[in-house]
C-alpha cells in the first residue's frame, strides 16, 4: 500500500511516538509512507525508508489548510497514494479538503478527549471512513462527536530495550516521563514531595511549562534534588534504572508511557482517569488527579515501603506488531470499499457511458 500520515509536527509526545512506530513497521513490511509534518526533533528517528514531505500543518489557519490540501492532492495524484491517515484535528480538516479534491479515502485517529465538542471541530472526523480511538475511554467520552464510523484500536509498543531492575527498588529514584504542560500534572507532585524523606526526580520531557516549573523547584527548596534532564531517547533506560514513575495526568487518551512502564515493570502511581483505568487491574487504588493529600500519601508510602497500589496487567499492553496488523485490514478494507463505491458511481454515470 501507499499510505500518508499527517501529523502537526514531530517533537516530543505520544501522537508522534505513535506516527514514528506505525510508519517504521509499516515500511518494514515493505509498504510505503510519506510522513507529512511541520518537522522536529523526532524526525530522525524514522526509519530512512519512510518519505518526508515538511508543510505547515500545525497552524490553525484555513487559509494554510487549504494550501496544504492543494499540495498533497496533488502529492496524490501524481504519486498514486492510496489512503490519509491523519492525527489531531488540524490534520483531520487536510486530510478532509484533500479528499474532497482528489476524492482519495482518509482516516483519522482520535488520540484523546476534545476539551471543545463544537460540531465544528469534529465535522471531518464524522466524515472520514473510519476513526481509530486510541482506547475504550476515547471511543465512549467521544461518542456523541463521531458518527457509527469509530474501531478501538490500542496503540501497540514494540519490545523495551531493557527491564526494570529490582535492585532499583530502594534507590528512591523518583521519574516523570511526558510533556511537560500543565495537564501533565507534574506541578502537583513537586509541591507534595516530602522534604524530610530522601528520593530524587528524574523530569525527562520538554513543554512549555518547563522553567516556570524549574522555578517552583527553586522556591519549594528541592531543586537540588529535582533534575530536568530534557528530551531523551533512551526512556526505557531511564525506566529501567528509577523505582517509581510518577504519572499524575489529568488527561490522556492512551498513556504510552504508562504502557511502556508496565512493560519494562517499573511500578507506577498514575491517575484515577478512564485511559489509565482500562489498563489497571480491578484491585489498583490509583489517585484523583490534582487530589494533593492523596498524592502525598501515595508518595509517602512508596518511599517508606517501595510499593505503590497502582496494579497493572503487562498482557494489556498490546504489541506493536498487533496493532499494525488491525490497522492494516483497516486500510485494506477503506481502500476496497472505496474503489467500489467509485467503480458503481462510475457504471451509473452517464458520461462515463459516452466515454
Amino acid at each position: 500500500m501507499k499510505i500518508i500520515q499527517i501529523l502537526p509536527e514531530l517533537e516530543l509526545g505520544g501522537v508522534e511516538r505513535h506516527v514514528i512506530d506505525l510508519s517504521n513497521e509499516l515500511v518494514k513490511l515493505g509498504h510505503e509512507v510519506l510522513v507529512v509534518s511541520a518537522g522536529g526533533q523526532m524526525e530522525q528517528q524514522l526509519d530512512s525508508r519512510v518519505q518526508r514531505c515538511h508543510l505547515p500543518v500545525h497552524l490553525k489557519n484555513p487559509f494554510t489548510w487549504l494550501y496544504c490540501a492543494l499540495r498533497l492532492a496533488h502529492v496524490v495524484r501524481s504519486q498514486g497514494w492510496q489512503i490519509l491517515h491523519a492525527h489531531s484535528r488540524v490534520p483531520a480538516w487536510i486530510a478532509n479538503w484533500t479528499h474532497c479534491f482528489c476524492r482519495v479515502p482518509y482516516v483519522v485517529t482520535a488520540h484523546g478527549e476534545f476539551g471543545n465538542k463544537s460540531p465544528w471541530i469534529y465535522a471531518p472526523y464524522r466524515k472520514a471512513c473510519r476513526v481509530i480511538c486510541v482506547s475504550n475511554a476515547v471511543q465512549e467520552s467521544m461518542k456523541s462527536c463521531f458518527a457509527e464510523n469509530t474501531e478501538v484500536i490500542l496503540n501497540g509498543l514494540s519490545k523495551p530495550s531493557e527491564l526494570w531492575d529490582p535492585r532499583e527498588k530502594d534507590s528512591r529514584k523518583l521519574l516523570f516521563v511526558g510533556r511537560l504542560s500543565s495537564f501533565k500534572g507534574l506541578q502537583d507532585v513537586l509541591r507534595v514531595l516530602p522534604h524530610d524523606m530522601d528520593w530524587t526526580l528524574d523530569v525527562v520531557g520538554d513543554g512549555p511549562q518547563k522553567e516556570e516549573w524549574a522555578s517552583l523547584c527553586r522556591e519549594l527548596g528541592i531543586s537540588d534534588r529535582v533534575v530536568f534532564r530534557g528530551y531523551s531517547d533512551r526512556v526505557d533506560s531511564f525506566m529501567a534504572h528509577s523505582s517509581c514513575l510518577v504519572f499524575p495526568s489529568y488527561i490522556e487518551g492512551m498513556p504510552l508511557t504508562v504502557a511502556r512502564a508496565v512493560q519494562i515493570g517499573l511500578p507506577v502511581l498514575a491517575s484515577d482517569i478512564p485511559p489509565i483505568a482500562e489498563m489497571a487491574m480491578p484491585d489498583s487504588r490509583l489517585i484523583p488527579p490534582g487530589d494533593s493529600a492523596q498524592w502525598e500519601k501515595a508518595i509517602r508510602r512508596f518511599l517508606e515501603q517501595g510499593v505503590t497500589e497502582c496494579h497493572f496487567d503487562s498482557s494489556a499492553v498490546p504489541s506493536l506488531e498487533k496493532m499494525v496488523s488491525r490497522t492494516l485490514a483497516l486500510y485494506t478494507a477503506v481502500i476496497s470499499s472505496t474503489s467500489d463505491l467509485n467503480r458503481n458511481q462510475k457504471m451509473q454515470c452517464p458520461e462515463h457511458d459516452v466515454l
